[in-house]
């Protein structure tokens, strides 16, 4: 990686250059979850609501001069909980965008939501406010469960926030579960995807827990179910998630047919994002010239920062991890991309991932498809190891 000075070279024409997204992360969290390794901080005061609003639009100011005339494709307001904003706050945030940035009409504009922060006139509120989409942070629908991942809500307020949600009027969502808990059996995790699936059929993402570095999990780790029950849990919830008519598109989501997350497609599709607010990051496109940035984690840094910011110091990615990268968000479509995205996207030749693309598909592991990237059933499974390979080069 090559670092840059804020000014890198003159923009893409819109015409040439990749969609682009929006990310706004909003850091504070009722309670920190033993698991979560996201940069989310406890002690939410609501005063902190209208200089941080401030906060993010002058972050956003600051990066505008690299995509001028290009609309965007989505926002994602993510945590953090969102949710904790008032629904006032949430919409003076999308108005400012507005302002600053084209949103063409049906621009997806999605938020994260905690049952544990939900109530129906708040997302009646957020519909109103511009927000169209939202992800709830369900987990488990299981008490017992949620009480071992330090969640805030119970079993009644997950079922009850997906209620308000339709009650609000809203026709995206997604109901976010994660699988392979502690003690958790095929039985358990097959009830929250029946239950799940039962009360809106649109969007689901369901994960495995994992452990990782810098939480109370990895200092103190719970018993989870061994490998080939955790194997078996996949399988059996892959099946009832198929018969109930959602596609696997993605390594983690599932939907029908239109519903997939379009913020989340630009990033697999290695599109570009703008990204505002304590430790977020993107990625933005010029000649010659793919960067990546990343904002101060700490929020009061970051609101100090802000009272006179600057443009964030970007970091060239050089060819090799370029192309990785380019690969390693491509391959996790089950339908992969088209080929010619890779040029498209990095500027780079395809033949300098060559030897390990052959070796993939010489092993099964890539269909040999002149038109497109994407794995065989089996290279899906061992996905992380044929990635290895294009990050390795």
């Amino acid at each position: 990686m090559v670092s840059l000075s804020p000014h890198c070279e003159p923009n893409l024409v819109p015409e040439t250059a990749p969609p682009l997204a929006l990310y706004v992360h909003i850091p504070w969290c009722e309670r920190k979850c033993p698991y979560c390794d996201f940069n989310s901080h406890e002690g939410f005061d609501p005063d902190i609501e209208a200089p941080y609003v401030a906060a993010l639009l002058a972050d956003l100011d600051s990066q505008l001069a690299w995509v001028q005339g290009r609309p965007l494709t989505s926002i994602f307001i993510g945590g953090g909980t969102p949710s904790l904003f008032s629904d006032r706050a949430i919409g003076q945030l999308l108005e400012g965008i507005a302002q600053r940035l084209s949103l063409p009409a049906g621009t997806e504009v999605t938020m994260e939501s905690n049952p544990g922060s939900a109530e129906a006139g708040r997302y009646q509120g957020y519909r109103v406010a511009g927000v169209n989409r939202l992800s709830i942070g369900v987990q488990t629908f299981s008490d017992p469960l949620l009480k071992q991942l330090g969640r805030v809500h119970d079993r009644r307020a997950a079922i009850s926030a997906i209620e308000f949600a339709q009650r609000a009027g809203f026709e995206r969502y997604n109901i976010d579960l994660m699988h392979g808990l502690p003690g958790q059996t095929e039985q358990m995790a097959g009830a929250d995807l029946e239950l799940a699936l039962a009360m809106h059929g649109g969007h689901l993402s369901w994960y495995q827990l994992t452990i990782e570095p810098n939480t109370v999990f990895y200092r103190d780790p719970p018993l989870l179910p061994i490998e080939d029950e955790l194997a078996t849990i996949q399988d059996a919830g892959e099946s009832l998630i198929a018969a109930a008519g959602l596609t696997h598109y993605e390594v983690s989501a599932f939907s029908r047919p239109g519903e997939e997350s379009r913020h989340n497609l630009n990033y697999w599709q290695f599109g570009d994002y703008l990204a505002i607010g304590a430790g977020a990051h993107g990625k933005v496109s010029e000649h010659g010239c793919v960067s990546r940035f990343q904002r101060t984690r700490v929020p009061r840094n970051y609101l100090a920062a802000m009272a006179d910011p600057q443009q964030p110091e970007r970091v060239r990615l050089d060819d090799s991890l370029l192309a990785g990268e380019f690969m390693l968000n491509a391959l996790r479509l089950t339908s992969g991309v088209p080929k010619r995205l890779f040029a498209e996207r990095t500027g780079l030749d395809i033949d300098i991932i060559g030897r390990p693309l052959a070796a993939c598909i010489t092993q099964g592991l890539i269909d040999d498809d002149p038109t497109r990237l994407v794995t065989t059933p089996l290279g899906f499974r061992f996905l992380n190891e044929v990635v290895a390979r294009f990050l390795a080069q």
